[in-house]
């Protein structure tokens, strides 16, 4: 088999990039599926029932607030060339949160609240991030692999750590200690394995000069009203934006609750860890292929595909049976495998059709958007099941989530890349094309005898461009 860093010029950044996928793992399964989601909701809250509410509720208090940060926070990294030091900080402060969550104890909910939304936004700010660098790692012709190796990356990391957490005493028997030291160990992952992003990942955009009178803080907000009064511009990538939200509330749905429904089916902890250790494997796996298919058959195609999964699978898991009855072995595992097959394909293709509709300047920016709209997702998708689950049973809960994934196949047809990539690429041509005018005033301003006219022709003549050539091109 043929490698999949083939044709990438720079292979080791590549895979540093990968890396961080690779180490954040920790967080995304130990923490906020499995681990640290059991012992709240069974230790650190006296009832199981608030203990589930609360738990949901720290998940929607941290994506709300990514909500609000992260489209300031992107355009503050696009104009100032910060995006490496902003990722690296936070993750920094993800794996310091995730570390003391291992000083919570029984009855301690104030705190383990406080310290898991801290670490949460860290982690779901620096996603953010994370995909800004993709369009700047790889052309709109291999964006689809390399966005697939770093998924695929990120569940290798998944197989590797969840059996290591196995290793540590108390994990299986499920005892505090043992909880809590899985929480040290997650931290530890993360940084030794996100040592490569730091060392190897290259930071290209320099940062703009400040307009008069702007500082980075407003100059982030005039950003963004930029954005928004250009939007039209980019009305495919705004459209895509906008169905991506509506399926991710189906698949920020599965993530935060998928430990919970397979735990009611799946008692022992042993059988619990395999299901997830499976799903985890099958999402690799799909992530794989679909960096060896999607740049062939198009990101539009690949998540069509990957959405007619998830519909398959919601639909499968609303026929399991009431929470306390015995689902036949067959169904509950062939549930799990979609699920696998839905995250591995999903992500991958929808984070590479971001970026192959977003121009090269404004990537931190539009990819602020894109983890607007995921963490938005986070906001609404697990609220809605929990209250429609309470009121009409689990069932009707994942009846939603499968009306979500349809909602968005359906919309997915209006979208058109090719026309959004095309607008991508000539907002790349009149960035650059001011960036010469800039470089043509400030050549006037040193050779105040040359008229400028002559100071045109010759940036023209040295550049081989034209107004002619930009016009054609």
């Amino acid at each position: 088999m043929r490698s999949p860093f083939r044709g990438i010029p720079d292979k080791r950044e590549v895979w540093a990039w990968g890396m961080y996928d690779l180490a954040n793992q920790s967080f995304t399964l130990l923490i906020t599926t499995l681990f640290f989601a059991v012992y709240f909701t069974e230790r650190v809250v006296p009832d199981r029932e608030a203990g589930t509410r609360l738990w949901g509720l720290s998940f929607a208090i941290a994506s709300g607030i990514v909500v609000v940060i992260s489209p300031l926070l992107g355009a503050l990294a696009d104009f100032s060339g910060l995006k490496k030091r902003f990722l690296i900080t936070l993750g920094a402060l993800c794996i310091l949160f995730t570390a003391s969550l291992a000083l919570v104890g029984p009855g301690d909910v104030a705190l383990a609240m406080t310290l898991y939304i801290a670490a949460n936004v860290c982690f779901m700010a620096g996603e953010n991030f994370l995909g800004a660098f993709l369009p700047e790692i790889a052309t709109r012709d291999t964006i689809g692999r390399i966005s697939a190796i770093g998924w695929t990356m990120g569940y290798i990391g998944a197989l590797l750590c969840l059996p290591l957490s196995l290793l540590i005493p108390g994990v299986i028997a499920r005892t505090n200690a043992g909880f809590q030291g899985v929480f040290l160990f997650a931290a530890l992952w993360f940084l030794v394995n996100a040592a490569p992003t730091a060392l190897f990942l290259r930071e290209r955009k320099a940062p703009e000069p400040l307009p008069a009178g702007q500082t980075l803080l407003t100059v982030g907000f005039s950003r963004l009203a930029e954005s928004a009064r250009h939007i039209g511009r980019f009305r495919q990538l705004a459209l895509f934006l906008l169905i991506f939200l509506v399926y991710s509330c189906g698949v920020q749905i599965i993530v935060v609750f998928s430990g919970a429904i397979a735990h009611r089916y799946l008692d022992d902890q042993r059988q619990l860890v395999l299901f997830i250790w499976v799903l985890a494997a099958v999402a690799g796996a799909a992530s794989f292929l679909t960096g060896l298919f999607q740049d062939r058959i198009g990101h539009k195609a690949t998540i069509l595909v990957a959405l007619s999964a998830w519909i398959a699978t919601g639909l499968g898991a609303a026929a399991l049976p009431a929470s306390g009855a015995v689902p036949q072995p067959w169904h509950i595992w062939c549930v799990g495998i979609g699920v696998g097959i839905g995250l591995g394909l999903i992500g991958s293709s929808s984070r590479a059709l971001v970026g192959a509709m977003t121009p090269a300047h404004k990537t931190a920016e539009f990819f602020g958007l894109w983890g607007l709209a995921y963490k938005g997702a986070g906001v609404l998708g697990p609220s809605a099941f929990g209250l429609l689950a309470a009121e009409l049973g689990q069932r009707a809960g994942m009846l939603l989530v499968s009306a979500f994934f349809l909602a968005g196949f359906f919309a997915m047809f209006a979208v058109h890349p090719e026309q959004g990539r095309r607008a991508a690429e000539e907002a790349e041509r009149d960035a650059a094309a001011q960036t010469d005018i800039r470089d043509v005033a400030a050549a006037a301003r040193y050779a105040p005898r040359t008229d400028l006219p002559s100071v045109l022709e010759a940036e023209q003549s040295r550049t081989g461009r034209s107004d002619a050539g930009r016009t054609s091109g």
